[in-house]
């Protein structure tokens, strides 16, 4: 039981040590594997088809990009 006890306890003074090092850097965590663009990835939803909740978001923004088309091309 003891040793679990200063397991836990010497995982507390890791974390706490990388806690205050993070404060003192003011510097926000950053990933070490280069994140999404390391993957030629350009954004992350990078699909060949979308799923149906990003189609009709993109069919709704069509709708309206032809709305206002129509809007600005009609004779008044």
């Amino acid at each position: 039981m003891q040793t679990l006890i200063l397991a836990f306890v010497l995982m507390l003074i890791v974390f706490g040590g990388m806690a205050i090092g993070v404060l003192v850097q003011r510097k926000s965590l950053a990933g070490s594997c280069g994140g999404i663009g390391a993957l030629g990835m350009d954004k992350a939803c990078d699909c060949d088809k979308p799923c149906d909740k990003k189609q009709a978001k993109l069919a709704e923004e069509a709708r309206k990009e032809k709305e206002k088309a129509w809007q600005n091309n009609r004779i008044h």
